[in-house]
């Protein structure tokens, strides 16, 4: 852990805004060098403009390629076009509109000249589509919608991501992305200024440029997946830090539609992210599933936790209302939440548990939707294979099928379309579920609705989510998770995502027999890159890592912190072993 990691940022951790938006411009990328071409990952291509990895070359080409790759594939509807608050946004954004205007591709850009979060983007393609309506979303046809959100997510300041949505509204698929990339890489080297392009203030002036309300009609929409109502008469206490994301504005908004009692603690948008407090690495990060990138927001909802462990037995939320805080003052908020800089993922803080691991949150959200979503009876739930394995003994318990998948949001996209997959959920704190009738919702990660579903949960059972997950505990048993990397080669990373059972020699694992070895998700079949080892307590999975001279290791034990950490020394062995056969 980074010595400063949790602290505020100092005046040497930010960005010089001037010269990352000159480099975008000014730089150009090598074709030939890997590390500057275009390449998608689970979501997206994302680089920096002092890398010449995220440069105005790349997203010219990126969104021709992006426009053969659509019209081959027969959409020809309006494209919805997002971006967020990172200080590459709206230069690549302004970069896609020009390319998509002498294509005569129909935009539909943001109303408000603002920033657009990835679920409002998933939302509009999808009602474009059909959903919400009798017939359904439609992915076959004439007048098909998709989009382009240009976002890196939770990455640093210096950074840039693009990513596209096809018209099922979540992330494109691997079939999809490789297309696009080696088109991209293709048009890099043809030589990217021979692409045809038209200047913005023409492109904006466009017919084919129209204007979308995505904060309306998302916004006006959430009263058909969540109980907002509930929220309101109860009273919950909100506090929802945006960390200077494209959610600012939404969160307000929710707020005046829905006659909330909720707080935008951070109303605050710098480029630079001055406000945050470093992430573990020394890094500004708006990682709301990190508790030092989240530390302001724990720190204002710092409770006297010896205090709240002497109320009696069964006290709840209603009860901690009134605790004191260490200053002596009451309790700010009843539920405070966070959301990355394109607000698809969640964080929740409760005043007596401080940041939750996602994964608890996870299984606490999943087993209050099967309870109070009343018609989702058949619908099944997703999680990624590296999720806790507390989210299979709940699911187990509530007798509903769980869908096992490799990381990577795109593998819940069928199901949340056809309503057989009522909730989908990855470990890094991202998450859509149905509308309240069983319909699809978003197939993209939206932290907006999991943020606000914390305070619906609180409001119906009078019980916040930390308490919630203690009550599993006692149901389910307490599990200790961690990840951890080790390092690896290009050559070892290669080889790890091709291993197969047979690679594993070791029948057992921390002193119990190895149950599982899986290469392949068994929610999908689909490949998972890498390796899971199970036994009856405890599981690893090892997968390589997209960006470093590293693999992950994930690891989880219902036997407590040490046989954790023996896990984890076990599977690096058994990977190693694995590696050199």
């Amino acid at each position: 852990m980074h010595e400063r990691a949790g602290q505020p940022a100092q005046p040497e951790d930010l960005i010089d805004v001037g010269e990352v938006v000159s480099a975008y411009y000014d730089r150009e990328p090598e074709p030939d060098d890997p590390a500057q071409q275009v390449v998608f990952g689970t979501s997206g291509h994302r680089g920096s403009s002092l890398d010449n990895a995220f440069n105005e070359a790349h997203i010219a080409a990126t969104t021709a390629a992006i426009v053969e790759y659509r019209r081959s594939q027969g959409y020809d509807g309006p494209l919805y076009l997002g971006r967020d608050t990172h200080a590459l946004s709206e230069p690549a954004w302004r970069t896609a509109i020009e390319v998509l205007a002498a294509a005569d591709v129909e935009i539909r850009i943001d109303a408000r000249d603002s920033w657009t979060p990835t679920p409002a983007v998933s939302h509009s393609i999808l009602r474009d589509n059909g959903a919400g309506t009798s017939g359904g979303v439609r992915t076959e046809g004439p007048g098909l919608a998709d989009g382009i959100v240009v976002t890196p997510s939770h990455n640093p300041p210096r950074d840039g991501g693009f990513k596209y949505n096809p018209p099922h509204g979540g992330p494109a698929g691997s079939d999809a992305t490789s297309a696009i990339a080696d088109r991209a890489n293709e048009l890099l080297r043809a030589g990217w200024k021979q692409i045809p392009r038209v200047p913005f203030e023409q492109a904006l002036a466009a017919e084919t440029t129209r204007k979308n309300d995505y904060l309306s009609a998302y916004v006006d929409d959430l009263v058909n997946v969540l109980d907002l109502e509930v929220i309101r008469s109860a009273g919950v206490r909100i506090g929802a830090d945006p960390l200077g994301g494209a959610s600012v504005e939404y969160w307000a908004a929710i707020a005046e539609r829905y006659g909330l009692d909720l707080t935008v603690v951070n109303p605050e948008v710098d480029p630079r992210w001055s406000f945050m407090t470093l992430d573990t690495d020394g890094k500004i990060r708006m990682d709301c599933s990190s508790p030092n990138a989240m530390a302001s927001l724990r720190r204002v909802m710092a409770t006297d936790l010896e205090a709240a462990k002497q109320l009696p037995a069964g006290s709840t939320w209603l009860d901690l209302r009134t605790l004191p805080t260490t200053d002596g003052t009451a309790l700010p908020y009843d539920i405070a939440t966070g959301n990355d800089a394109d607000s698809d993922r969640h964080g929740i803080v409760t005043p007596d548990g401080g940041l939750m691991n996602p994964n608890h949150y996870l299984a606490v959200a999943i087993e209050y939707l099967c309870q109070y979503r009343p018609d989702w009876p058949n619908a099944a739930i997703g999680k990624t294979l590296v999720s806790s394995a507390l989210i299979d003994r709940v699911v187990a318990g509530l007798d509903r099928r769980l869908i096992e998948v490799p990381v990577g949001f795109k593998y819940f996209v069928p199901g949340l379309l056809d309503g057989s997959v009522g909730f989908g959920g990855e470990e890094s704190a991202g998450a859509s579920f149905l509308r309240k009738d069983g319909s699809v919702w978003t197939t993209d990660k939206d932290g907006i609705l999991l943020a606000l579903l914390a305070s619906e949960i609180t409001a119906t059972t009078g019980m916040n989510p930390s308490e919630l997950h203690r009550n599993l505990v006692r149901r389910y048993g307490q599990s200790a998770y961690a990840r951890i990397d080790a390092p690896a080669t290009r050559e070892q990373k290669a080889r790890l995502k091709q291993l197969q059972p047979d690679d594993v020699a070791a029948d057992e694992l921390a002193g119990e027999p190895i149950v599982d070895r899986l290469v392949e998700a068994p929610g999908n079949g689909e490949a998972i890159g890498g390796l899971k080892v199970t036994t009856e307590s405890a599981w690893f999975a090892a997968r390589p890592s997209g960006t470093e001279d590293v693999y992950k290791i994930y690891a989880e034990s219902f036997r407590g912190e040490d046989h954790l950490a023996q896990v984890q020394a076990e599977a690096k062995q058994v990977v190693d072993a694995a590696l050199e056969g």
